[in-house]
């Protein structure tokens, strides 16, 4: 299980296809801490560790994955949010990520707010990725098979990041960033039509579940 807590990001530094899918090997500065078996979530799609050395470790993507991520189309030199699996004694910050995405959707819009220049907002410190430092609302399309399971103010996992619903509209929905989750995110680097991995909240699917005999 993961909580949407991305801890870094890596960049992809190979990408094989194979036969049986696609090998992707992607730089972490946890990389040498890691075990084959693992989990680690990349960009909200949990993989499973191959292999690894002191800089880098190798995931491979079924056909299934392939098919249902936009992983596939990642190249090299594109950046991945990754979370290793919550320990049994880890804090539990974001909300219950199991991996499992439900579906892509695409970037509608992207509004920086506030705009306030990184020097006075951060003591004369600058980001590496952003010019300023400043709250973002972005909007993301929503497939109609996930509608029912987003709420207001609800939780969503987008790319593997937790975060909450600020609007809810038909077919698209907004959330608020934070500078400190833009600047340590993939965020940082999507624009208008990019792709994103949405996995709804599993609350709501158990819910679903268990009242389907009321209906």
């Amino acid at each position: 299980m993961f909580t949407g807590i991305v801890e870094e990001t890596g960049e992809v530094v190979r990408r094989e296809e194979t036969e049986g899918g696609l090998r992707l090997r992607v730089q972490a500065s946890f990389a040498d801490e890691l075990e084959v078996g693992q989990s680690v979530a990349v960009s909200g799609a949990c993989l499973t560790v191959e292999d690894f050395d002191s800089e880098t470790f190798e995931l491979f993507l079924s056909r299934e994955t392939v098919e249902k991520t936009y992983l596939g189309e990642v190249a090299v030199g594109d950046v991945v949010n990754l979370e290793r699996a919550l320990p049994a004694d880890g804090r539990f910050d974001g909300h219950f990520v199991q991996g499992h995405v439900d579906g892509t959707a695409e970037v509608v819009d992207v509004e920086q707010v506030g705009d306030v220049p990184a020097s006075e907002a951060s003591g004369g410190s600058s980001y590496e990725r952003s010019e300023y430092d400043g709250d973002w609302t972005f909007t993301f399309s929503l497939p109609e098979s996930m509608g029912r399971y987003v709420v207001p103010k609800g939780s969503i996992c987008v790319d593997g990041i937790s975060l909450t619903v600020a609007d809810l509209r038909d077919g698209e929905f907004d959330v608020a960033i934070i500078p400190e989750t833009y600047r340590l995110t993939n965020l940082a680097a999507k624009a208008a039509g990019d792709p994103v991995h949405l996995e709804v909240d599993v609350v709501a699917k158990y819910v679903e579940s268990l009242t389907e005999g009321y209906r």
